[in-house]
């Protein structure tokens, strides 16, 4: 689950923290914090270790290079030679004039003296004889040596191995490199438990949004019944009042969806009626039209007025018929449906168009045989009438209008109707389907033929009703509105 509730972008990549999920930021920056609090921890452990080992050392070192009196030595003259009391490997030797004695070497376990290596001599050559520790590479391994000189005019060299400080603090860094990484591996799985736990409210969010989000609140009825759980929507924590007032703005939103739907329920009552109770008036006063043209003399004048009074009366009564016909179509009211034979409609459509516009160039581009959609005859012609009278009111004489039948890959019908007129502005093909919009002046058509604005838009109302879908796509010298309806059944 996906802590934003919603599909990541598919340029989302591990290279770019930016677009990681919350979660994984969050383990990740506190197994950083873990691992730097870890390493600060080892590195003062073990800088902690080598101080007390090399003091211990050095301690010891101090008191080998000490030496004993040798039995029958009445000078009573220190000899660093001397084996008795010393640990196995300690290095004893003496320089006398530069030169080391022929008895140093390492103390072995049987309490004899392994020889030095010309190596060796060279190195405890270069000691500074200040009486400070230093470590250096033998061969018999790393040692920490001491040269001191003695008030008898030779120096006294001794060494000790530094094998057990180093194994002891090898041993501290594996035992707390283990220890860390077991740590961090129990408090890394522990973290992301928790982590996912405390993340759990803001994915409900999320999801809440993401619900919301593919709801369709644009028109008709919205039931917006979701909501952020309550143990999310708690006031009194910072992602709970998250959710809370998320809770309140969805409630908000719904009580606007829902007096949007009273308002648009009441325009659609009254445009219903409005239409309705218009349809008798207009009827009146056409038959009254009639009635003057039959048995009134009028003068010329008179009958080109009468004529406007008809002519607008039937523009009247037609723009009141698309309104009707848009209310029943908002109101989701089923309509009748047969078997249609598309291929003889678009025929008889473009044949009536051929009529009132002789200018235009009308071509069928039909398969060979029919095609058959289930729908309402009457509302599909009109939806064919629409499109060849909007690219005949729109484009000039002599423009080539191509009405064409096809059944796609999908097995729908699809119908388009094609012109070479000037074309569809882009800034207006976003609004073409819109009610009551107008492009005459987009369009070179006659401008003596009037539009209410409500062609295409019943268009795509009708084309939806029948689970369909409209498109344009239109460029100077190409426009084409395409239709795809679903196919009938075959028997």
């Amino acid at each position: 689950m996906s802590l934003s509730g919603v599909p990541r972008p598919t340029g989302r990549s591990w290279f770019n923290p930016t677009t990681w999920h919350l979660r994984t930021r969050l383990i990740l920056l506190s197994m950083a914090l873990l691992v730097a609090i870890s390493g600060a921890i080892g590195v003062v452990s073990y800088a902690s270790m080598d101080v007390v080992l090399s003091n211990q050392l050095d301690a010891q070192l101090m008191l080998a290079s000490r030496g004993r009196p040798p039995e029958g030595n009445p000078s009573g003259r220190p000899d660093p030679l001397d084996a008795r009391g010393q640990s196995v490997g300690t290095l004893n030797a003496r320089v006398v004039g530069g030169q080391v004695s022929r008895e140093a070497g390492f103390l072995s376990s049987d309490a004899t003296r392994t020889a030095l290596t010309s190596r060796d001599i060279s190195t405890l050559q270069s000691l500074p004889h200040n009486g400070v520790a230093v470590d250096r590479e033998l061969s018999n391994g790393d040692y920490r040596l001491i040269a001191t000189a003695t008030p008898y005019g030779d120096v006294v060299i001794t060494g000790l191995p530094l094998a057990t400080k180093e194994s002891t603090e090898a041993s501290l860094v594996l035992t707390m490199v283990l220890v860390s990484l077991g740590g961090l591996v129990l408090i890394g799985l522990a973290g992301t438990a928790l982590i996912r736990r405390t993340m759990r409210p803001l994915e409900q969010l999320s999801d809440v949004a993401t619900k919301v989000s593919k709801l369709p609140l644009d028109a008709g009825e919205v039931a917006l019944a979701v909501r952020v759980p309550p143990s999310a929507a708690h006031p009194t924590t910072e992602v709970g009042s998250v959710g809370h007032a998320l809770n309140l703005m969805l409630d908000n939103v719904s009580s606007a969806l829902e007096a949007r739907q009273r308002s648009e329920m009441k325009v659609r009552q009254f445009v219903a009626d409005a239409s309705h109770e218009l349809r008798t008036p207009l009827t009146a006063i056409r038959g009254y039209t009639d009635l003057m043209r039959m048995t009134e003399t009028l003068t010329e004048d008179g009958q080109k007025s009468l004529g406007r009074v008809q002519s607008q009366s039937e523009r009247m009564t037609a723009l009141v018929e698309d309104l009707l016909l848009l209310a029943r179509l908002d109101e989701g009211k089923a309509t009748e449906t047969t078997d249609v034979d598309l291929t003889q409609l678009v025929i008889e459509t473009v044949s009536d168009e051929k009529v009132m516009a002789p200018d235009h160039t009308w071509q069928l581009k039909l398969p060979e045989e029919p095609v058959t959609v289930r729908g309402d005859t009457t509302q599909l012609h009109q939806v064919l009438a629409n499109l060849l009278s909007n690219a005949r009111k729109h484009t000039p004489a002599g423009t080539t209008v191509i009405t064409g039948v096809m059944r796609s890959a999908d097995g729908s019908v699809v119908v388009t109707v094609t012109d070479d007129g000037p074309g569809i502005p882009a800034e207006f093909q976003g609004n073409i389907f819109s009610r009551f919009t107008r492009a005459d002046a987009a369009r070179s058509g006659s401008a003596s033929e009037g539009s209410s604005g409500l062609g295409l838009s019943i268009v795509e109302s009708i084309v939806a009703a029948h689970g369909g879908t409209v498109e344009l796509v239109s460029r100077p010298g190409r426009t084409e509105f395409a239709v795809r309806l679903p196919a009938a059944a075959r028997s």
